[in-house]
């Protein structure tokens, strides 16, 4: 097993907080997050704005610590004591965070050369490779680079050290459609070589749809959603039918969202077998129905009258 998390963890407005209650109200970050990431798969992590996608890839590169649970990279725990990271497990895990930070001043020859002093396990050919068939140039500042050079990078020095756990918080999506192709096309062609287990964040679910084979849903800091790409599109429908469906409908496990005309029900539905009552007509869902119905089940509540608005 790749990875399991089951996790809460309450959001500080800094490290001090965790002495002292008088800071503020905690805000959970995660609650109640539990998944296992089965290995050699390409996982999409999907959730709105503020889902804890970013948190919870902080957890597993030991970043942050769980108020409440467990986080476990192929059986261990990314800490190793109190906000100490755990040297041997980050040493299998690739990370490139948001926005893919760099050192600016440095030229990329001089990241791969900082790479192979930090990492036990460091592969110069692979990355040089890589960024030369790119056509980045070595001896550039990196901050002089493009977005999409930049992001070309950060990949090549998180798969340098052949990690087997390559985690992605939403590499691409500064990139324009071309620099974003060729950056997932890179991706697809060293996990098809290595056998890397891949976790991406991304909102760009077109994307998702053609690379990933297995799907976390995110939402208000739970995992809504696990599992396997084929399996969980196949499980759905979409139904429309009547205004008042009335009883139970044949073949239907759950409903996960319903929208409604004066004359008609659209469903999206779970199915747990055939679906044969003649008042339904049944359609294939894609991955991007199957996610934006259970994202659209808690949607944000309105703010009005903090805002002194009416709703």
């Amino acid at each position: 097993m790749a990875w399991t998390a089951r996790v809460t963890l309450r959001w500080r407005p800094s490290s001090w907080a965790r002495s002292t209650a008088r800071i503020g109200p905690r805000i959970w970050a995660l609650r109640n997050c539990s998944f296992r990431l089965p290995p050699g798969r390409i996982a999409a992590l999907v959730g709105p704005n503020g889902a804890g996608k970013s948190t919870l890839l902080h957890l597993a590169v030991g970043l942050l610590e769980p108020d409440v649970g467990t986080v476990r990279i192929f059986g261990a725990a990314p800490f190793d004591g109190f906000e100490t990271a755990h040297a041997s497990i980050l040493a299998d895990i690739g990370f490139v965070a948001q926005d893919t930070p760099l050192y600016a001043d440095f030229t990329a020859a001089e990241l791969l050369t900082m790479g192979s002093k930090l990492n036990r396990r460091w592969d110069g050919t692979l990355a040089r490779m890589w960024l030369a068939q790119l056509g980045i140039p070595p001896d550039r500042q990196v901050g002089k680079l493009s977005g999409g050079q930049r992001a070309q990078v950060a990949l090549a020095l998180a798969l340098a050290k052949h990690p087997r756990l390559l985690l992605l918080d939403e590499p691409v999506a500064s990139l324009d459609p071309l620099a974003r192709r060729e950056f997932l096309q890179a991706l697809i062609g060293s996990v098809a070589e290595t056998g890397t287990t891949v976790l991406l964040s991304s909102h760009l679910l077109a994307d998702l749809e053609r690379i990933c084979d297995f799907l976390i849903v995110l939402n208000d800091g739970a995992v809504q959603l696990a599992g396997e790409v084929d399996v969980l599109v196949a499980d759905h429908r979409q139904l429309i039918g009547p205004r008042d469906p009335g009883e139970h409908i044949q073949g239907v496990a759950t409903v996960v969202r319903a929208s409604n005309t004066d004359r008609q029900s659209t469903l999206l539905v779970r199915t747990d077998g055939p679906v044969t009552d003649p008042a339904w007509t049944v359609h294939d869902v894609s991955l991007e129905d199957l996610i934006l119905g259970y994202l659209a089940q808690t949607r944000p509540q309105g703010s009005h009258t903090a805002w002194g608005v009416t709703a």
